[in-house]
């Protein structure tokens, strides 16, 4: 849809469904609320180089190797490595792949080369890059050559309008290869208007990884492998998740949902694992009995405060494998504001997990009142 906030919304307040329009977001949402929103930004991860021969492969940009953080992966000038796929594969048996740009005026063009290194896990491939000029960063070199990640289900190339349309309107931090979708609704009147309505705002960074569109194909979802996704928090947002405890939390999205609930996890690991402990999420940490040990969220979310505070780090930045399934109990997310998800999907799961068989009678209205699913459809609000 043209306007963002024109989408429909479906309304879910314990067993009763509605509908509205997204631009009317505020007349739902309790006064007062916290809405954490994930400021990641999806960035230019298709590299399409032709081959002399006139064959294509195709390089998708996964995760950084060297260096390894997001935060600074993008500012590395002249050569990165990288965690990639690449398609057509067989038609790259060695030697480099080559792509230009011609400069305007007296500006020099752009070259990028790619090398194929060692194969990692799930078919992805370690990729060296050099490009020209060195001065260049590894963010503009996406910029020139890159494309838009755009969803499998969505059977086109990318065009200039998902440019803009398939980020949110609060993006700031390069690393996701999917936007988070609930986000892409929002505007600057529908911010306006919640901030009327004495709601206040949050920001939490997940990059979104390919592994968000594995579906779940075991019949026994316990033997399902959830991917891990890089995550990183304030100190100051933490503060504020404790200091807003008394007002609805409402998670914008699922991957806001994860990161959120990762961080009371992360601080019940802490106090559980004692110091020297590394606060990172697993799969099934919080259904061990070992974690799942009712430690009050103030308390987890100021051992984590405490950790990066003896540890003098800006931020919580680690990776998370956490999966929510039917049966999981929520520590912080009071609300949740997501898009209608695939069938045997994690991100169905979660939902199913938050407001139970629900769900089915929301799916159903949806259908029958002609929502749109996915990335570019409309979304849809529960609240316990």
């Amino acid at each position: 849809m043209k306007e963002r906030d024109r989408s429909k919304l479906l309304v879910v307040k314990g067993d009763a469904v509605s509908e509205d329009q997204f631009l009317h977001l505020a007349d739902h949402i309790p006064p007062a609320s916290f809405l954490v929103f994930n400021d990641t930004r999806v960035i230019r991860a298709r590299l399409l180089f032709s081959k002399p021969t006139g064959g294509q492969v195709e390089i998708f940009c996964l995760d950084p190797l060297d260096p390894p953080e997001p935060e600074t992966a993008f500012l590395r000038k002249g050569h990165a490595t990288w965690k990639c796929l690449v398609g057509n594969s067989k038609k790259w048996k060695s030697g480099f792949l080559e792509m230009s740009r011609p400069g305007a005026g007296l500006s020099p063009g752009v070259r990028i080369w790619a090398e194929r290194g060692a194969p990692l896990v799930d078919g992805a491939f370690e990729i060296l890059f050099r490009w020209k000029p060195e001065e260049l960063t590894f963010s503009e070199v996406l910029t020139t050559f890159g494309h838009i990640p755009l969803p499998p289900y969505i059977h086109r190339e990318d065009n200039p309008q998902d440019q803009d349309r398939y980020q949110t309107i609060y993006a700031i931090h390069e690393g996701s290869v999917a936007a988070p979708t609930a986000g892409l609704h929002f505007t600057d009147t529908v911010m306006k208007d919640l901030r009327e309505h004495d709601c206040h705002f949050g920001y939490v960074t997940l990059h979104v990884g390919a592994g968000t569109f594995r579906p779940v194909t075991e019949e026994d979802v316990s033997h399902h492998v959830m991917h891990h996704e890089k995550i990183s928090v304030t100190p100051d947002t933490l503060r504020e998740i404790l200091q807003r405890r008394d007002h609805s939390l409402v998670a914008v999205g699922t991957t806001a949902t994860r990161t959120l609930e990762s961080l009371y996890w992360a601080g019940v690991k802490l106090l559980t694992d004692g110091p020297g402990s590394h606060p990172e999420v697993s799969q099934w940490d919080p259904y061990s009995a070992k974690y799942n040990c009712d430690i009050p969220t103030e308390d987890s979310i100021n051992a984590l405060l405490r950790y990066l505070d003896q540890q003098h780090l800006p931020a919580y930045r680690a990776e998370t494998q956490l999966m929510i399934l039917p049966g999981y109990r929520f520590r912080l997310v009071d609300g949740l504001l997501t898009n209608f998800h695939m069938p045997k999907s994690t991100l169905l799961l979660l939902v199913s997990a938050f407001i139970g068989d629900t769900w089915k009678e929301a799916y159903r209205f949806a259908l029958e009142k002609d929502f749109r699913f996915l990335s570019y459809g409309d979304a849809c609000l529960f609240l316990k």
